[in-house]
């Protein structure tokens, strides 16, 4: 844009200068004209036309007809000779100077000759110079009947932009150039700090990913994004601390919740122990007073008691432990059809169609502890078919998005009440007459100890529960 507005303006001045010129030569050959045919009606024809000029009458015509035309001098000229010839009269009636001016203009006496000796041919000439302030117009012709006499006028043009135009222009031009240099400086300036913002934004992408370590990003010697970096880098420092508190405070919130758990179990096991206790004393003392056949039965009652006792006290151990994660990875496919497998036979006896979903959101590989969270699979399945009627149906699905690996085991069963869903993965808390209610607890404390969650999904027909976790691949 700026070159082209230099070479717009250089255009019309250089145009408008051309247009001056042409109008000047006009205005001059004119001139010239009618001061010859003014001189030949003045002058006496009979005279000879090889006598003198009158040079009175030469002066007179210059003055009347170039007074008419401001800017514009002239004169007569005779041929000789010579080589410069002679000058016979000279006028200059609009000099702005004080008078007439009547001394012939030395510094342009070479273009006039030269256009008059151009003129000698009988034929108007003109011609003209262009000087650093002004161009200079000059016109020649003949005067009719007077074969070695010739007028002359000039004029002179002045540039459009005044005798400062070139100067101005050369400014402009100069202007113009600093004023692209800078925006090429700047358009380099603006790329290069565009390059290291993609680069900025390139690294800010590759720290989404919550599972891998905070890496800083490195300076790009640009001080308005160093900034954002440093500001960056301190938010990530900040963060990973922030997640390592965090993870510490879920370990100790974890273990807070197992030995408060404690107090509310020691009720309900004390009870669920009491029974047991209660009925192998009743059967002992009947024993005692038996016969041999009475002793032996007592002794089975007992015998089974005491297994109750047993299962109740591992699954209270089960939740009193931390759970230890030992991650592998793991051919996702491969390992659900185990635990289908697993529990086909009973799937059988139930009358319940139990299966894998095939859907193509799942992974083909993912890493877990297998044999833990087989434990929490397991509960499930189970769970499921002893809720579910004959003829139902018992799913098994895993699915991805993103970082988060679900995997649900849903049933066409009557479902949890809302009342109770809150409650249900809290130990002791069972719909079974047989159940020992830890199933649903040691389920969430395995999803809890891989970084997950276990919860209920609410369906209209049947249940659902999920275990969310983030999925690694290695």
């Amino acid at each position: 844009m700026c070159a082209l507005l230099i070479g717009l303006v250089w255009f019309m001045a250089q145009g408008n200068l051309g247009r001056q010129i042409s109008v000047a030569r006009e205005q001059t050959l004119t001139s010239c004209k009618e001061v010859a045919s003014r001189y030949d009606l003045s002058v006496d024809r009979s005279t000879d036309p090889q006598s003198a000029p009158n040079t009175d009458l030469m002066h007179a015509i210059l003055d009347v007809v170039l007074a008419q035309m401001p800017g514009v001098e002239g004169g007569f000229w005779r041929s000789t000779d010579t080589t410069r010839g002679v000058f016979d009269a000279y006028a200059f009636p609009t000099y702005e100077g004080s008078g007439i001016k009547r001394d012939i203009p030395e510094a342009e006496t070479p273009l006039i000759l030269r256009t008059l000796r151009a003129a000698t041919g009988g034929h108007a000439a003109s011609d003209f110079v262009e000087g650093q302030q002004d161009a200079v117009i000059v016109a020649a012709c003949s005067v009719p009947r007077r074969a070695s006499l010739f007028a002359w006028t000039l004029t002179r043009v002045r540039p459009p932009l005044g005798h400062d135009g070139k100067t101005l222009v050369t400014g402009l031009a100069v202007l113009l150039a600093v004023i692209v240099a800078i925006a090429i400086a700047l358009g380099t300036r603006l790329r290069r700090w565009r390059a290291n913002l993609a680069w900025v934004e390139k690294s800010l992408s590759r720290s989404t990913d919550l599972n891998l370590p905070f890496t800083p990003i490195e300076p790009t010697g640009e001080p308005d994004l160093d900034k954002i970096v440093v500001a960056f880098n301190a938010y990530g420092a900040r963060t990973t601390t922030l997640q390592q508190q965090a993870g510490e405070l879920d370990r100790k919130l974890a273990s807070a919740e197992r030995f408060a758990a404690l107090g509310r179990l020691a009720a309900q096991i004390a009870h669920e122990i009491r029974n047991p206790i209660g009925a192998m004393r009743l059967k002992a003392e009947n024993a005692l007073a038996g016969d041999a056949q009475r002793k032996h039965r007592a002794l089975a009652a007992i015998l089974e008691q005491i297994q109750r006792v047993e299962v109740q006290l591992s699954g209270l151990l089960a939740l009193t432990q931390p759970i230890r994660i030992h991650r592998q990875a793991v051919a996702l496919h491969e390992w659900l059809m185990a635990r289908v497998e697993l529990h086909l036979d009973s799937a059988s006896r139930a009358g319940v169609t139990l299966g894998l979903a095939q859907n193509v959101d799942m992974p083909d590989e993912a890493c877990f502890d297998a044999a833990q969270l087989a434990r929490a699979i397991d509960n499930l399945i189970l769970n499921a078919l002893r809720h579910t009627s004959s003829g139902g149906h018992v799913t098994l699905r895993a699915t991805q998005h993103e970082a988060t690996l679900s995997i649900e085991v849903a049933d066409d069963g009557p479902g949890v009440p809302a009342a109770e869903r809150e409650r249900i993965f809290e130990p002791f808390v069972t719909s079974e007459a047989a159940g020992s209610g830890l199933g649903l607890a040691v389920v969430r404390e395995i999803a809890v100890a891989h970084g997950g969650r276990a919860f209920y999904a609410a369906r209209e027909h049947g249940a659902c529960f999920v275990i969310e976790m983030p999925c690694r691949t290695s």
